[in-house]
């Protein structure tokens, strides 16, 4: 791995930590095995849902924020906190799965496998394909392949290999672009999207700043055809979510904001509600 280590910015970092997640046997860690679990459609939940589609996080930290929710993840009542945003009107859930930097853990995602009957993505830097055995083993739905780490030569294959190998192991796939050329891009190789989504993420992975106007922006000048897109990153009120709706957005990853909220159905409710 010492070829990913000669570089010192923050993409290299995100993925630096999955490959040592990976050497700690993170993803390989005994759990319910839910591999024969039926794939739950993330864009069908998105495309039929009768109100704002909200696909929220469960996250407990960033590099950005650190401490996001203020009890331990090792003693937070996953189920509850999985089961009031579903109750709430959450169309899905994404589940951070990343131990350093973020506290996830692919074990977060198994646990509320069990109790919610909605799609799950995982949330995670994908270097390799041993995190997406992980996810359909843990009983994900898809899976998120974040473009510039593809560009960047940061992962064991290319982003159209981790794509179909995910789909035939029954996972969607999130393709996340965060500049115009990976949008631009990510338009080209989507070769199903009647399965695969794109998302794009309004945080600039060098500076950490976060800009909803990156999806705002892309979507003015790139029609996105018969794709199903996903805003991520950014989003805390309901004014957020009707300039991103006016532009074509199709659904909404939210998460610092309902998991720093002491009320999170009622912040999701919210957010929808009122747009």
């Amino acid at each position: 791995m010492s070829k990913f280590f000669g570089k010192h910015n923050y993409l290299n970092k995100l993925a630096q930590n999955s490959y040592k997640a990976i050497n700690a046997g993170v993803y390989s860690a005994e759990s319910p095995d839910y591999s024969s679990h039926n794939q739950l459609s993330l864009k069908r939940s998105i495309l039929s849902c009768a109100h704002t589609p909200l696909i929220t996080e469960i996250k407990f930290a960033s590099p950005s924020r650190g401490t996001i929710h203020n009890q331990d993840p090792s003693k937070a009542n996953l189920n509850c906190i999985a089961t009031t945003m579903v109750d709430a009107g959450a169309i899905a859930l994404s589940i951070v799965t990343q131990p350093y930097l973020f506290n996830g853990s692919p074990n977060y995602l198994s646990a509320v496998r069990k109790t919610v009957t909605v799609p799950i993505l995982m949330k995670d830097i994908v270097v390799s394909d041993v995190q997406i055995d992980s996810a359909k083993r843990m009983g994900a739905d898809c899976v998120l392949l974040i473009k510039s780490i593809f560009d960047n030569n940061l992962a064991e294959g290319s982003i159209e290999k981790f794509a179909d190998y995910a789909n035939r192991r029954g996972l969607q796939v999130v393709f996340e672009a965060h500049t115009e050329q990976e949008y631009k891009e990510v338009l080209k190789l989507i070769r199903d999207p009647k399965q695969n989504v794109i998302g794009i993420n309004n945080r600039d992975l060098e500076s950490l700043n976060v800009d909803i106007g990156t999806s705002l922006d892309l979507l003015k000048r790139y029609d996105k055809s018969t794709n199903t897109v996903i805003s991520e990153s950014g989003i805390s009120r309901p004014e957020d979510i009707q300039q991103l709706k006016m532009v074509g957005v199709d659904a909404f990853l939210i998460g610092t904001s309902i998991m720093e909220s002491e009320d999170m159905g009622s912040k999701i409710t919210d957010l929808y509600q009122s747009t």
